[in-house]
């Protein structure tokens, strides 16, 4: 059984993408509220950030078109900070699962680290939700940027915002719902589409996370007081069966991932044995 549905993204309350999971989630009859950050917020991970006043972070009702009677708001914070405060009622009854999405670019291999979408998905899941972070592959290296771990586009690219197939990576997430209810809690499912028709989506596939996301961040210049980076394309072929390379080849991937767990496989026996206290022994 479903609870609340809270709906974020890092790309802000005005995307796209976040509108498209909120009707497809509102489709399936899903209890939603809607909570993003008012202004762009690519690349933060699992920050923390807002912006407060007078001791109150901003919040700001925002409804969606064609989605009456559907509480949504705009928050001057992090998309990890507002999964935080929504588990803990800011925005009426606690959600039990978090989507966020539609991301407007991929979110794949060891990159998800950066990704908005992801740390939201990543705070909700350690605080007790299951979770899952969705986006479209719709970028090139060219159109990446390296504030937003790549996962962005050029204000070119955002113009063609009405072509993309934000519904398809949206039907993919809700068709994966049963399996996310079903997985442990505190799970995370990260899913990313190609930008194509839903009829013409090859499939779904379990991808391993690559070694590398779609582009990767480089030091291109070191000078008097600043530094200039740059990303490119990896120079070498994503590995088979990787989230990367099964959106080349036009299959959505999804990946199960655990925010924050023990590293079991790390030696340090022996120092629960003996407590020594500072400055002693």
């Amino acid at each position: 059984m479903t609870g609340r549905v809270l709906i974020t993204n890092d790309d802000g309350i005005g995307a796209p993408g976040i509108h498209a999971l909120a009707r497809a989630a509102v489709a399936h009859g899903l209890d939603v509220v809607v909570a993003a950050p008012l202004e762009e917020a690519s690349g933060t991970s699992a920050s923390m950030a807002a912006v407060e006043e007078d001791g109150h972070v901003l919040v700001r009702d925002h409804p969606l078109p064609d989605l009456t009677g559907v509480p949504a708001y705009g928050v001057g914070g992090s998309p990890g900070f507002i999964a935080l405060i929504a588990v803990h009622g800011a925005f009426g009854p606690p959600p039990s699962v978090v989507l966020s999405g539609v991301n407007r670019g991929a979110n794949a291999g060891r990159a998800v680290l950066h990704s908005g979408t992801v740390g939201a998905a990543f705070t909700a899941a350690a605080n007790g939700c299951r979770a899952m972070a969705v986006s479209l592959d719709v970028i090139s290296a060219g159109e990446a940027t390296a504030a937003s771990a790549g996962a962005a586009m050029s204000a070119a690219g955002r113009v063609r915002d009405a072509e993309r197939h934000w519904s398809t990576a949206a039907r993919v997430a809700l068709d994966l719902l049963p399996r996310l209810l079903a997985a442990p809690a505190e799970s995370v499912l990260n899913v990313n589409a190609p930008d194509v028709p839903y009829e013409r989506l090859r499939g779904v596939r379990r991808g391993a996370l690559a070694t590398f996301g779609q582009v990767q961040m480089t030091v291109a210049e070191v000078g008097h007081g600043y530094v200039r980076t740059s990303l490119e394309e990896p120079g070498q072929a994503a590995q088979a069966g990787s989230d990367v390379a099964l959106l080349a080849e036009g299959y959505a991937s999804v990946t199960a991932v655990r925010a924050v767990s023990e590293a079991g496989d790390v030696n340090l026996a022996g120092l629960d044995e003996a407590v020594v206290e500072p400055g002693r022994g």
